[in-house]
């Protein structure tokens, strides 16, 4: 994988959250080790987001339980800006997510969090700014409204209505919820229009392309 010489990224916090609303977390006396949250309980932690390297998607490659989901090929002009994931050493990586940055399908910048999580996770729900954990029921009673590829094979996503800052577009692969949460909202017609196609990088090595750290993956 190549690096830039001097990645441009950002200190970022220290300590996990919860996935469900990035609130603080105590350890628990449990003997499964888990996080507590004091609204949502026992949680899987949100750990402190990884900037964007190449060694910080070879540990999350190493890590993750669930696919590490990365557009390939990138859109003209996009960049991998962070990595985040939602577990720990015990129980590996239960969610995780992949920021990208580029210039907007319509006009101007445009940025985009892929993730993909274990049902009941909720970190894409709340990335979402939904209260989750997970899409919300009937979210796909209708006909879907995008396909875009996933491993070579067309997977529908539904776009969740009543967001009106980013657009977010939720579906299903290999067995785990897949969001993708665009910001600003007009930059969704890029998975509208299947500009997408994803692979999961824990089959290979990418060539990528990093830029600055995201702080969207910042709570």
């Amino acid at each position: 994988m190549t690096v830039p010489e001097e990645a441009p990224w950002v200190a970022v916090r220290a300590a996990p959250t919860c996935p469900r609303c990035f609130g603080p977390l105590h350890g628990s006396s449990a003997p499964s080790s888990a996080f507590h949250c004091d609204t949502h309980g026992d949680v899987l932690p949100y750990q402190p987001p990884r900037p964007p390297t190449g060694e910080s998607l070879e540990a999350l490659r190493k890590r993750s339980v669930v696919p590490v989901w990365l557009p390939w090929p990138l859109p003209p002009g996009w960049t991998v800006t962070g990595f985040g994931e939602v577990g720990d050493d015990r129980t590996g990586s239960r969610a995780s997510v992949v920021a990208l940055s580029g210039p907007s399908p319509i006009e101007g910048p445009a940025d985009l969090l892929v993730i993909a999580e274990e049902p009941g996770v909720g970190l894409g729900a709340t990335f979402a700014g939904l209260d989750g954990p997970d899409p919300g029921e009937g979210f796909d009673s209708g006909p879907p409204n995008a396909k875009i590829e996933v491993l070579g094979h067309p997977t529908a996503m539904w776009c969740l209505a009543g967001i009106d800052d980013r657009a977010v577009y939720a579906g299903e692969a290999l067995g785990n919820w897949l969001w993708t949460i665009a910001w600003p909202a007009e930059a969704g017609c890029m998975i509208a229009l299947a500009e997408l196609s994803l692979q999961d990088a824990r089959d290979r090595e990418f060539e990528v392309p990093f830029g600055g750290f995201s702080p969207l993956l910042e709570d």
